[in-house]
């Protein structure tokens, strides 16, 4: 990193720089660990007074942040060595709960400015961890009609059955019939605090905006016609359907979109596309060696290497399959799923939703 020109992170509508900070290598640790500093009015790490709450104490000043339980140990680092860091550069003290067990981390200090420094610092700490972490839900539109599923297990059927001889081609890429779906967004909700916050913040979303572009009606859609990811067809990893709107309106795209603009905006997703590519994977390369990577597709960085890909020839597949029709769908709900994880029906169990009608 390029210390004269440091990465500035925007939380809250605050700017931070990050700095990086090497420390001892420990066998089987993490070889770096990242400092922050806000960035501000004469490189000042202090905060706005009303950047968050500080409460007066007989003994100084406290703020209390609310943290997931497993980003515990980014806060405290290899052998307490971030937290003993954070405490002496702010001059504070820093009591966080035991591992596994929700609640908040307390910071105290005799100085207001040392406690809000500490706040600052541990906010970006754990915005910066936060976004490593493997996504535990995403945003859904489920496309289980029997018809669809049908529809589907024939592609399936028919694509071994005329490109079975293709390179890469096996049933072991196809998708779950009962877990077709369209994937909105990823996000990563880490208690069920966390979870709540999601599920309220889609209520608010039907409210606002949802109710006025469906009229409180399902959105009737098509699932027609199959499109590649990647540049070449001939080193294909992943295979979709397309979908669009019966009535050619734009209302699920809009939909989408705003969705993802507000989940983004309340800090719970992070901002992938300008728009949502709607689809819907029939075939995935990741299905070969992990048939429970549903949703691990492009969209968990780090987590798949190239070396898991075998990519596919899927030529054949497109020029024999190109308007291939999957059947109507009447969209009702959008899904908060719960990755890793089966309902009664096959489908992912749901943690919330926001029904249309």
């Amino acid at each position: 990193m390029d210390v004269l020109r440091p990465t500035l992170i925007r939380i809250g509508g605050r700017v931070y720089r990050k700095s990086l900070v090497q420390e001892p290598v420990h066998p089987q640790e993490e070889e770096e660990d990242e400092g922050f500093y806000a960035a501000g009015p004469g490189d000042c790490a202090d905060e706005p007074c009303d950047a968050f709450v500080v409460e007066e104490t007989e003994k100084g000043f406290q703020c209390r942040v609310e943290v997931p339980s497993p980003l515990y140990k980014y806060i405290i680092g290899k052998k307490g060595e971030t937290k003993k860091r954070l405490e002496t550069e702010t001059r504070t003290s820093i009591s966080i709960p035991k591992p596994g067990v929700e609640g908040e981390i307390v910071i105290t200090g005799q100085q207001r400015g040392g406690v809000i420094s500490a706040r600052t610092r541990i906010d970006v700490l754990l915005d910066s961890f936060r976004k490593k972490q493997p996504f535990t839900h995403f945003l859904s539109f489920a496309l289980t009609q029997p018809e669809v599923q049908e529809r589907f297990l024939q592609f399936k059927e028919e694509v071994l059955e005329k490109c079975s001889k293709d390179h890469g081609v096996s049933s072991s890429l196809f998708q779950n019939p009962a877990k077709l779906h369209l994937t909105l967004g990823t996000l990563v909700l880490l208690n069920e605090q966390e979870i709540r916050k999601a599920c309220e913040l889609l209520q608010r979303c039907k409210e606002d905006f949802v109710d006025q572009i469906t009229g409180g009606r399902p959105l009737a859609v098509e699932v027609a016609g199959v499109e590649y990811m990647n540049d070449d067809p001939a080193m294909t990893d992943i295979l979709y359907a397309k979908v669009r709107m019966k009535d050619g309106s734009d209302r699920l795209q809009v939909i989408a979109d705003q969705l993802v603009e507000r989940f983004v905006a309340s800090g719970l997703m992070l901002k992938e596309w300008d728009r949502v590519k709607l689809h819907a994977t029939v075939m995935n390369t990741l299905f070969r060696r992990d048939p429970g990577a549903e949703e691990r597709s492009s969209t968990a960085p780090g987590k798949a290497s190239l070396k898991e890909r075998e990519a596919f020839n899927a030529r054949n597949i497109l020029k024999l399959f190109e308007h291939f029709y999957f059947g109507e769908v009447q969209l009702d709900a959008v899904r908060l799923s719960q990755r890793f994880s089966t309902d009664a029906s096959g489908y992912y169990a749901t943690s919330g939703q926001l029904n249309f009608c």
